[in-house]
């Protein structure tokens, strides 16, 4: 059992300094780092049972301290296992903004397009650019009026209230 802990043990510390590696790959290796980390990762969970299976097989009075040093290993390989997880987690997030943002800074976007197809339209019916200016400069005349309007309403609704009070 001691030589399966050891190298159990032994590979444990190689993947929390792999772990470190995550940081510093470049993408084209980050991938083959992750995958080995994470075959090495099953392979220890393997060895973990077979860990288990000769813990409950030692004497009684090293049994419990067998079945501690076990439950630890386990403990740092989950804690290892969700590390991976996260940092994985964090990379893909990372290239999913990075393609959203490369999508809106490639994205074309056009000016008013309600505007030029009511244009487009109206030319078609045969408006002419003088009818088109009037229109034009009656809703912005009535945008004014519009405002004005909400203006006098708020005028109104604040006077009944303070008649009211």
């Amino acid at each position: 059992m001691e030589p399966l802990y050891q190298q159990t043990h032994k590979q444990v510390h190689e993947i929390q300094s792999h772990m470190g590696r995550l940081e510093t790959a470049d993408k084209q290796s980050l991938h083959l780092v992750e995958n080995e980390i994470q075959a090495s990762i099953d392979q220890i969970f393997s060895h973990l049972e077979r860990l288990e299976i000769l813990s409950s097989k030692e004497p009684p009075n090293k049994r419990q301290n067998a079945k501690l040093r076990v439950d630890q290993l386990k403990y740092d390989v989950q804690h290892l296992q969700t590390a991976l997880r996260n940092f994985q987690h964090r990379r893909y997030a990372r290239e999913q903004q990075e393609r959203q943002r490369e999508e809106l800074l490639s994205r074309t976007f056009t000016t008013n397009g309600t505007q030029k197809k009511i244009l487009d339209i109206a030319n078609m019916l045969g408006l002419s650019n003088t009818v088109m200016r009037l229109t034009e400069k009656r809703a912005f005349q009535d945008k004014y009026f519009m405002i004005g309007g909400m203006l006098l309403t708020c005028v109104v609704m604040f006077l009944v209230v303070q008649y009211l009070t």
